[in-house]
């Protein structure tokens, strides 16, 4: 590992955050349990009024201080433990970015905005038996 002295003698390092995006897409979609990412109102808003599907759906990314705080916004499968997948999905973004990039995350939110049956079909209040 570089030592502080040597980075600030040779220059500096920028990592963007579309590099950071597509390795915590990898990360999430890698998690069991994980069906798709949800995009926001944002999200909704720039794919219909613009046309146009945004390259971060479903994901916020902020760098503050050399630190990064991420906010993931999924649809789960149908059946699936969601606090655990959530969990998992927490593990599997930071190990990731810390072992590839070396970066420092503050915080990592899972957003669970659905869930999905086997068949692609949303799942609603009038689906679940009682």
């Amino acid at each position: 590992m570089t030592t502080d002295k040597n980075m600030k003698e040779l220059g500096t390092v920028k990592i963007a955050n579309d590099v950071v995006v597509a390795y915590v897409c990898d990360a999430v979609l890698s998690t069991q349990g994980v069906v798709d990412f949800s995009g926001g109102l944002s999200d909704t808003i720039s794919q219909t009024i613009l046309g146009k599907e945004s390259k971060y759906k479903g994901l916020k990314i902020d760098e503050s201080e050399g630190a990064y705080n991420i906010d993931v916004y999924v649809i789960v499968g149908y059946g699936v433990r969601i606090p655990e997948t959530a969990w998992n999905i927490q593990k599997n973004v930071k190990s990731k970015l810390e072992a590839v990039m070396e970066i420092e995350i503050s915080n990592i939110n899972i957003h669970v905005q659905g869930v999905r049956k086997n068949d692609d079909a949303p799942v609603n209040g009038d689906d679940i038996d009682d």
